[in-house]
């Protein structure tokens, strides 16, 4: 009857890790579906820690593993909470760097386990191979991702640098080589447990070299790929355990990772294969100009003006960047949104794939805000609408929005698609200063006729637009 109980909790947790996950792709359902997602999660822990049994016997050890999930629960409830919406990106980074820890660590215990299990002559070597395959597959892609994702964590906070050298893609794919053929000879001959730790060594080094010299518009991708790993590596776990609901929460971030990892690539226009190799987005130009030479004399706009533009246009087109998560101007950015339409102004957001420092960041700030999702415009409907727009207004967009991407070849970023801003009858981008984008490159589009910088704080610029335009 327990077990037909564990079954049961396994299979409602599966379930709504399902309904969870389809829920999430729709802003409106995206709450609710991470709540039930988590109450699944629930059911399978509670079921676990009271009606597993292994030989006949149950688990016992309940004071370490309440202890466990109190100090976790309390730590992620208090990170959670207190995490600004601009430190989403690395907290992002750190979780899913704790769950591939988890993997790397299980896959340790239990070839502990089983080395002390052939030690005795209860199984024989041959006999559990594919046992081991799976432990040394959890070990690499849990560490992998643990180590690339605290260096991405250290990348997006500011305290690690982009690192690279000639010829790191070699030794790159030299270590990954050597790990994984260190890694094939103890499946082969599973006698030599000191090998496992070299194969740990050799995976958090590749996690290391893997991340270390991409920077710039595409950390979004490396996220969304060690998100992936981590689901690979967990759903090792749920082999080896023998665990329904643990492979398929596996099974399903692994492919959802591994699906969105492609679609960033496709919106970087970048191959999958210079991710996997870590080749990718280096900047190589040290020269913030990317090799545009001189660029010519800006134009500015008071607060008034652009306020006048903008009341007195038809359309209006939004584009969030980073500078607007960083100034926490979303709400008032919808404000700004409801007195334009008001004044019978027609206002949308256009969204580029990568803005930001994760997938989906732009969406999860303006649903914060209670933004319609059907004014998001993804970057293919928003290029077309871009010529029939009278305003657009940057806010922090930098890179995804420079023509450089289009029309220079020696910039870092060219081949990326852009949104195309220039098509549109007038141009106004708010930042505080002109300091290159996360790339490191200067933006023509700032330099151009139909181009007005408006200087400031993102969330003081549209309290003041707000102001403005209400005064007209």
């Amino acid at each position: 009857m327990e077990l037909n109980l564990l079954t049961i909790c396994y299979l409602i947790g599966s379930i709504t890790f399902i309904i969870g996950l389809k829920m999430l792709s729709n802003p409106a359902t995206a709450r609710r579906g991470n709540l039930i997602a988590a109450a699944g999660m629930a059911i399978a822990i509670i079921g676990t820690i009271f009606l597993y049994q292994s030989e006949g016997q149950k688990l016992h050890n309940y004071g370490w593993i309440f202890g466990g999930l109190l100090i976790g629960g309390i730590i992620g409830t208090l990170a959670a909470k207190k995490v600004k919406m601009t430190a989403m990106p690395e907290m992002v980074s750190m979780f899913n760097g704790m769950g591939g820890a988890c993997a790397a660590l299980i896959s340790l215990v239990e070839f502990n386990h089983l080395s002390k299990e052939m030690a005795k002559g209860i199984v024989t070597a041959g006999a559990e191979q594919p046992t081991v395959l799976i432990i040394v597959l959890g070990l690499i892609i849990g560490s992998v991702s643990f180590a690339g994702s605290m260096i991405a964590w250290g990348k997006l906070n500011g305290t690690v640098k982009d690192f690279s050298f000639a010829g790191q893609n070699i030794l790159n794919l030299l270590i990954l080589a050597v790990t994984l053929a260190t890694g094939a000879y103890l499946v082969y001959s599973p006698i030599h447990p000191q090998l496992l730790y070299i194969i740990l060594v050799l995976a958090l080094l590749y996690g290391v070299f893997f991340v270390m010299p991409i920077g710039g518009a595409d950390m979004p991708v490396v996220i969304s790929l060690l998100n992936s790993f981590t689901g690979v590596a967990a759903a090792c776990g749920g082999f080896l355990y023998d665990n329904k609901v643990m492979l398929t929460g596996g099974i399903l971030v692994g492919a959802a990772g591994t699906l969105l990892t492609i679609l960033m690539c496709k919106a970087m226009n970048r191959s999958l294969m210079n991710v996997l190799i870590g080749s990718f987005g280096v900047n190589k130009n040290a020269a913030t100009h990317g090799g545009s030479g001189e660029q010519g004399q800006i134009k500015e706009i008071s607060v008034s003006d652009a306020a006048m533009v903008m009341n007195y246009a038809n359309k209006v087109m939004v584009v969030p960047g980073y500078g607007l998560a960083v100034a926490q101007a979303q709400h008032v950015c919808h404000e700004l949104e409801k007195i334009l339409e008001e004044k019978g102004v027609e206002l949308k957001y256009a969204i580029h794939p990568v803005a930001g420092r994760m997938p989906g960041h732009m969406n999860v700030l303006l649903a914060e805000a209670d933004v319609p999702y059907e004014k998001l415009l993804e970057m293919e409907e928003a290029n077309e609408e871009f010529k029939t727009c009278d305003v657009v207004l940057v806010l922090g967009a930098n890179d995804v929005v420079n023509p450089a991407a289009k029309n220079d070849p020696s910039s870092p970023i060219y081949g990326m698609p852009i949104l195309e801003v220039e098509l549109a009858k007038t141009v106004i981008v708010n930042k505080r200063s002109m300091k290159p984008g996360y790339a490191g490159i200067e933006n023509s589009l700032f330099f151009q006729p139909k181009t007005s910088m408006l200087f400031g704080d993102a969330k003081k610029v549209l309290q003041d637009l707000c102001a403005e335009v209400k005064m007209l």
